[in-house]
């Protein structure tokens, strides 16, 4: 690495997400090198996610490579690693690819799926958290449509069409709503052998309405929207099991079915060598007003597994894509502040509103005071998601793409390149979990 003779302070930020790439973008012509470790060589849009997962956009058009993005920032630096434990005390990170060594440190992490410690859900239901992830769902819901049509029976056919999404938060309802469309437009035109009656999709939340965090406006709109798709709402249900052929609901109603996708919840992917009483509810790490964990005076942690404890933050701030951003800007500010010894100032966090769509002409938003829904908070909603995408390219092929699919009714390619074998994608995680260990 080039940086070795260097006479600036190093910034290791770990993690290629919306919070570190902010923090390596800010810190572009500052007196510092930037060094930015991700398992992954892209930067995702996960808020289209849900889209990848349901055939209607290629994976490639919701990410970008980190090198590409910062290929005219002369004082960045991007390698390939996965971080296994932080050595607070010598100031170094102990990777796939070796120790490397840090003067300030940013923990940029992100979240993975919360099962709450169901190990069986965890086996059987399907995460989205990722690209990887997002396509296995993709293969599966087409798997179990093409075993629907070999099924003598309606009985028999049953499990493979029923769809359970589990968290009625935005990822839920988003994928409810194309799970709808792709019943209530596509199903009988790529399969004239079913009938759309017997394919069912089912949104499930232990709590008594969708989009909770959201306005009572909002959750009310999305609720009727999703009922006249023919969603049906499993609300104030709490899942008790599920083993892949069954899921079970406290209260004793059960349904079969082959697809469970998870979103009830996440929890931050916190490091080694992070202490234990410095993780907080969420498996997130506790840090002070200027996102420093405690201990530290080098190490800053933000976006999803991070939690700013203050007074008036006493839970931390939610776990969305702007929180992360606008942290990482200060943090990045931070930094140049204390090498330059300057007094740091305090995160404030400017709430810019909340989202969700929910299928053709149909979305919900909260922005401010102001309360949106149907086609003007559905082009609302577009329109943001449009300009946030990274790269010119991906705007315009994501851009084609919904205007096929609005003028089509049949978008996206729902092609299955890959068999999904659930036994051998669990086989693979656990390979890289023990690598990891």
């Amino acid at each position: 690495m080039d940086f070795e003779n260097s006479k600036f302070p190093l910034v290791v930020i770990v993690g290629g997400g919306f919070g570190g790439i902010e923090v390596a973008k800010k810190l572009k012509n500052k007196p510092v090198n930037v060094l930015m470790l991700d398992k992954n060589n892209y930067h995702g849009f996960w808020p289209l996610l849900y889209q990848v997962a349901m055939g209607s956009l290629e994976c490639e058009s919701i990410a970008f490579s980190i090198r590409k993005k910062f290929d005219d920032q002369k004082n960045f630096r991007f390698r390939i690693a996965e971080v296994k434990s932080i050595n607070k005390e010598n100031n170094f990170v102990e990777t796939s690819i070796g120790d490397i060594n840090y003067d300030y440190l940013v923990i940029a992490t992100g979240s993975t799926t919360n099962f709450f410690g169901n190990k069986d859900i965890e086996r059987y239901a399907m995460p989205m958290k990722t690209i990887p992830e997002a396509l296995n769902i993709r293969y599966l819901i087409l798997q179990n449509l093409e075993a629907a049509v070999l099924q003598p029976s309606k009985e028999a056919r049953e499990p493979y069409l029923n769809f359970v999404l589990v968290g009625a938060g935005p990822t839920g309802v988003e994928l409810a709503g194309s799970l709808a469309e792709i019943r209530n437009h596509i199903l009988t035109k790529d399969y004239p052998e079913l009938r759309k009656e017997e394919m069912k999709v089912y949104l499930v939340d232990f709590l008594p309405k969708v989009l909770g965090p959201m306005s009572e406006e909002a959750s009310k709109a999305a609720e009727k929207s999703l009922r006249g798709m023919g969603v049906e709402l499993l609300l104030g249900t709490k899942v008790e099991s599920y083993d892949g052929e069954v899921i079970n609901f406290e209260g004793g109603k059960s349904i079969r079915t082959k697809s469970v996708i998870w979103s009830a919840g996440v929890m931050g992917q916190v490091p080694g060598g992070i202490e234990k009483e410095n993780v907080v509810r969420g498996n997130r790490i506790k840090t002070n007003a200027i996102s420093q964990i405690e201990g530290s005076t080098n190490i800053f942690a933000i976006g999803d597994v991070a939690a700013s404890i203050t007074e008036a933050t006493p839970n931390g701030h939610p776990g969305v894509a702007q929180v992360a951003m606008q942290q990482g800007v200060k943090v990045a500010e931070n930094i140049l502040n204390i090498i330059e010894n300057k007094p740091t100032e305090p995160f404030k966090y400017f709430d810019k509103g909340s989202m969700a769509t929910i299928g053709r002409n149909k979305a919900v938003a909260d922005i401010g005071k102001i309360r949106m829904s149907g086609f003007f908070a559905w082009m609302t909603w577009m329109f943001i998601h449009l300009i946030s995408l990274m790269g010119g390219r991906n705007r315009w092929v994501v851009f084609i793409n919904w205007v096929a699919s609005y003028v089509s009714y049949n978008g996206g390619n729902r092609l299955i390149i890959r068999k999904f074998i659930k036994e051998k994608a669990d086989a693979q995680n656990n390979a890289v979990t023990k690598a990891d260990q």
